[in-house]
């Protein structure tokens, strides 16, 4: 077998793959930036979508729509986010609940970092609250931090940290809005019935054994019917991963 051309054959083939794939994500993205140029009729299709479909929704639709970039962050290894680190002094949960009760608390309860973290009611559970660090004003899902509750007092926590690498000189995109997130749900997910909890964007990458992860912009969907299933969706081309059980 001729290895030289056999090789050069194939990466002819990624190639004209890639330039493919390229086209088909630019034009996918271009419909849904299409879609989304008319908020108003994008939110009166909704409405007509979750009527035929029977689908409830529980929860404010954003409204923002901002330009977001991919990023990637490296976790600091003085956190550990598999250990349980026991508080000398315990504290009552309650005025964490807000953000300036949060703000004002965090000195006073020995957590480090404690003011750069989101609570997030989705994936807390009767003793334990999950928090996520903000990257400006999104949460980064993957970067969290954990509250252990006994007795009504928080006694111990598990955290993670990262710290956000330097901006590229990568373009910012304007994100796909919720409206076209919940239409493709809807029309390819969702069954008759579901009721949509949560609707959240944020940003979302994949945990590897690695100190440094890649970040990207995602809406998070989350529908309850007892067991919450947690739908991530690309926030800059449409792209669903498969849904996510939370066990509440």
């Amino acid at each position: 077998m001729d290895w030289g051309r056999a090789k050069t054959i194939l990466i002819l083939s990624f190639f004209l793959l890639n330039m493919v794939l390229g086209y088909q994500l630019w034009t996918t993205r271009s419909d849904l930036l299409e879609f989304d140029a008319n908020t108003a009729s994008a939110a009166e299709e909704i409405q007509k979508l979750i009527k035929s479909k029977n689908i409830q929704i529980s929860t404010e639709i954003p409204k923002d729509v901002p330009k977001l970039k991919e990023i990637v962050v490296n976790f600091d290894d003085k956190y550990t986010s598999n250990q349980l680190i026991p508080l000398e002094t315990p504290f009552k949960y309650s005025p964490l609940l807000s953000r300036s009760g949060a703000r004002e608390t965090a000195p006073k309860t020995g957590i480090p970092n404690m003011d750069k973290y989101q609570y997030d009611p989705i994936l807390s559970t009767n003793g334990t609250y999950v928090f996520h660090q903000l990257y400006g004003s999104l949460p980064m899902f993957e970067v969290r931090l954990e509250l252990k509750e006994q007795d009504g007092m928080i006694v111990g926590y598990r955290q993670g940290y990262a710290e956000v690498k330097p901006e590229s000189d990568q373009k910012e995109q304007k994100v796909i809005s919720p409206y076209m997130v919940l239409r493709s749900l809807i029309e390819n997910y969702f069954p008759s019935g579901t009721v949509v909890t949560s609707i959240k964007l944020g940003y979302h990458g994949q945990v590897f054994n690695s100190q440094t992860m890649f970040m990207v912009p995602y809406w998070r969907v989350t529908i309850g019917n007892g067991e919450d299933d947690i739908y991530y969706v690309h926030a800059l081309n449409g792209a669903v991963d498969p849904p996510q059980r939370n066990k509440r």
